[in-house]
């Protein structure tokens, strides 16, 4: 390498990556497409290698972008923070902060807490990303994250709050129809409702409670909102969190006494972002609000 590249190039070699191709990169990055073509081609005869092979269905990337990729991608996440500090000249809320939730707590529990807080701060933007997935903070691909496991990276600072509690439960209208089960044995006589991939946080589920395995499903889905919306909608008996069940009055809980599992409940933020206003005034918002909830609720 004869010399050092621009931020500019790698910024725009990333985009084509991730885009898979240079008209849509180039409106990403808001470039003509002439001017991205010269910064892939500066690029490469700066590294003096390929990135890209140009086939009839776009762009392919070769070895070396392969290489290069989780360094760029790196570059674009430092690039980031030292915009966000950049920007934090006042101690202001008045920034955008973006959180990742899995998608029952991002719909279940944040609504309310991100309405007292956009009150206290109306310049304060929100993004929610929800996914069961675990954001990559450490890539900023959130600057937030609410999480049910201990992060391992020793640059994410973490608090633990409340656990929260999960049990069983049926609509009013499909018990009328079906006695609620007296034991384990018994739910094998109900339509259960459950997952569809297992993941090794399931599995020990299952082989806890035998009982409420896949192959006993007659209702399989990975979305934690379809499951609770076919509770509610009497289909059958599925597992939900009991604080937001709690809120429902037509929801009973069956064998409270048998089924009870704990999750535990994580905020995590990249340490960098600490001193940041606007991260600062979430990272506490969600502590305060998520802590608030029942983590051990009376059955119904």
């Amino acid at each position: 390498m004869n010399s050092e590249p621009d931020w500019n190039l790698y910024r725009s070699f990333l985009a084509v990556l991730q885009e898979g191709s240079l008209s849509s990169a180039a409106r990403r990055l808001a470039l003509t497409q002439p001017t991205l073509t010269r910064h892939i081609d500066t690029l490469e005869a700066a590294i003096g290698a390929a990135l890209f092979v140009r086939t009839q269905r776009g762009l392919s990337p070769t070895d070396m972008a392969m290489k290069l990729l989780p360094l760029a991608e790196t570059m674009a996440a430092t690039a980031a923070a030292l915009t966000r500090i950049a920007d934090d000249k006042t101690g202001a809320v008045n920034a955008t902060v973006r959180i990742s939730a899995s998608e029952i707590v991002g719909t279940g529990y944040l609504p309310a807490i991100l309405t007292a807080l956009r009150r206290s701060h109306p310049g304060l933007a929100v993004e929610v990303a929800l996914s069961d997935n675990l954001a990559d903070l450490l890539r900023r691909e959130a600057d937030i994250a609410v999480r049910m496991s201990k992060p391992t990276q020793n640059v994410l600072m973490a608090r633990r709050l409340p656990a929260v509690e999960l049990g069983l439960y049926a609509h009013r209208d499909y018990l009328a129809r079906k006695p609620a089960p007296v034991s384990m044995d018994s739910l094998a006589e109900h339509d259960l409702i459950g997952f569809d991939t297992e993941t090794p946080m399931l599995r020990a589920m299952t082989q806890r409670f035998p009982a409420y395995a896949r192959a006993s499903f007659a209702l399989r889905t990975d979305s934690d909102n379809v499951k609770v919306a076919a509770v509610r909608a009497g289909f059958g008996i599925g597992v939900c969190h009991v604080a937001l069940a709690q809120r429902d009055a037509s929801l009973v809980r069956v064998l409270p006494a048998l089924v009870s599992i704990e999750l535990d409940l994580w905020i995590v933020m990249h340490e960098d972002l600490k001193s940041n206003p606007a991260c600062k005034a979430v990272f506490d918002a969600l502590a305060s609000g998520l802590s608030a909830i029942e983590g051990k609720a009376s059955a119904m």
